[in-house]
């Protein structure tokens, strides 16, 4: 890589990642579907407009500032948030070819990626943790009962509602982005 493209890189990398930061600390007070709408967005957009690897840099450091601001509710659930936003960015980057904006392919990828991010974390957090994982969780002292309900209630249909919102918003806006910067 070019020290260019690496700059690049960087600084595009750095943008999505402020960016994250400021929308999780300013949409903090309207929820989780404002939040994760948005938080979804700027994963797609790193991905379809940054990469994969400004994708991933993202969606894995994404969990970790919303448990600092206090939006992810457990640290426990912050490595199944790490694995469920790079299934995200993972697919929406294959499936649109890095590049295709083709309308079924950009389709495609949006509603496949959405979907296989919110059984990612179901799978992880409503039957790892809160259902395999729950009772050790909770004589170690890591999770309380009233937690497990809160938590299984956050990673089931929200989750499939906040990728998929921001995978909208995400293909509206990327195209228009790669035209703008000439990309």
């Amino acid at each position: 890589m070019k020290l260019n493209k690496k700059i690049r890189w960087i600084t595009r990398t750095g943008v999505l990642l402020a960016l994250l930061i400021v929308l999780q600390a300013v949409t903090k007070p309207f929820g989780q579907l404002v939040t994760g709408t948005c938080v979804n967005a700027v994963l797609a957009i790193s991905a379809l407009f940054g990469g994969i690897g400004s994708g991933i840099t993202v969606a894995l450091l994404s969990p970790v500032f919303a448990w600092l601001f206090g939006i992810a509710p457990q640290i426990v659930t912050v490595p199944a948030i790490m694995v469920g936003n790079s299934v995200y960015v993972l697919l929406l980057w294959l499936i649109t070819d890095g590049e295709g904006f083709w309308l079924l392919r950009a389709a495609a990828a949006w509603a496949i990626a959405s979907v296989a991010k919110f059984v990612t974390l179901y799978v992880l957090v409503v039957w790892g943790i809160c259902g395999l994982l729950a009772e050790h969780l909770m004589t170690q002292g890591v999770l309380k009962q009233p937690m497990l309900a809160v938590l299984s209630a956050n990673f089931s249909w929200p989750q499939l509602a906040t990728a998929a919102m921001g995978g909208i918003v995400a293909l509206g806006i990327t195209p228009v982005l790669k035209k703008a910067l000439k990309r």
